[in-house]
């Protein structure tokens, strides 16, 4: 539950506004993060495309256009994966810009989690602090006691009247025209890639090799991994799916280790899927807002402490660049500054030397 912070609004968002069918769109991102969690072993987390959600949600795109967008982009991402263009970026790409991007993700958050928490500040702030004290309880996990509290005050508020009786709804087959892959590359899709390529394959291989050195994730297997996923899951009612450093340091954050954590969430979305699909909009909409803050806040914390592995003396300006690049831009132009800004030193450094 470490990353139904970002979640949360973008299902709410492709279900109410874009039209997405609740039961394909959550039975299929069930079977992803089983699957995952089969294969991977590791907490790896199953997160919308950003930039596709908002450019969908805030144009109203057809669910046609959203089952469209997904598979182009797993086109893209297996066919980098085949002909090893992201090992060779990941190989290329310097330590301080994959840390700066990492920092920088995490002040976003942190930002946006503020917003979310000025909606019912009490709320937030002893979730806050709910998050701190029972962060690393192996007994009382924070995620599940916040999710707990949730839901609570949805009681209180007398709001689970939203909730139709449980009934079977099973995901359909869906389908596109091929000019909708390419009309959504133009709208979103371009633009989707590099903050892919930099967030959910670059920056989640270089986190996983933080937090389990000894079982390493290669940005090629990465990159095949989303391929293969939104290949298949558009034409079962799926929306683009990718990694993400944020949802990964999430779970870690609130106690996951293995891939038990992705199995466990999956039945938990096909679960909702299957036999609360008439309800599920209405519910993620009600969820007090501030406690979805305050968990990303605490995630933001967490990406943001990956800036002491640098070295403040030759690192600090292409970090620096990076994150303030992305942080009043977006990341995929703070990646390609703090890449140029890297070299560029590096290049001044060795005709010093000479």
């Amino acid at each position: 539950m470490g990353d139904f912070g970002t979640l949360f609004p973008f299902a709410i968002g492709y279900i109410a506004v874009c039209g997405l069918n609740p039961s394909g769109f959550l039975v299929m991102m069930g079977i992803a993060n089983i699957v995952t969690g089969l294969v991977y072993r590791l907490p790896m987390p199953i997160e919308p495309m950003k930039v596709l959600a908002v450019v969908a949600i805030a144009q109203h795109w057809s669910p046609s256009m959203v089952y469209a967008s997904g598979f182009g982009m797993g086109i893209v991402w297996t066919v980098f994966a085949v002909i090893g263009v992201m090992k060779w970026i990941a190989k290329v790409t310097p330590d301080p810009v994959i840390r700066g991007i990492q920092v920088a993700l995490g002040v976003i958050l942190a930002i946006e989690a503020i917003k979310m928490i000025s909606t019912w500040w009490v709320l937030g702030i002893v979730s806050i602090l709910i998050g701190l004290v029972l962060g690393k309880n192996r007994y009382a996990p924070a995620a599940i006691i916040l999710m707990g509290l949730g839901v609570t005050i949805m009681l209180v508020k007398g709001q689970f009247n939203l909730v139709e009786s449980p009934k079977l709804t099973l995901p359909t087959i869906t389908g596109f025209r091929l000019e909708e892959v390419w009309q959504t590359f133009l709208q979103a899709g371009f633009a989707q890639i590099p903050l892919t390529a930099t967030n959910a394959v670059i920056a989640t291989s270089a986190l996983i090799k933080s937090y389990w050195p000894e079982r390493p994730v290669s940005e090629s297997r990465l990159s095949l991994n989303m391929g293969i996923m939104n290949l298949i899951l558009p034409f079962f009612g799926g929306m683009p799916l990718c990694h993400g450093a944020g949802g990964l340091a999430g779970q870690y954050y609130f106690g996951a280790r293995t891939g038990g954590t992705n199995i466990i969430e999956g039945l938990i979305e096909i679960a909702m899927g299957l036999f609360l699909a008439g309800s599920i909009a209405g519910l993620f909409a009600v969820f007090p807002v501030a406690i979805m803050g305050a968990m990303m806040f605490l995630v933001g914390i967490e990406l943001t402490r990956f800036a002491r592995d640098i070295h403040w003396d030759k690192d600090i300006i292409p970090m620096g660049t990076t994150l303030l690049v992305s942080i009043f831009t977006n990341m995929a132009y703070g990646f390609l500054s703090g890449f140029m800004m890297y070299y560029l030193i590096r290049t001044i450094l060795r005709k010093k030397k000479h």
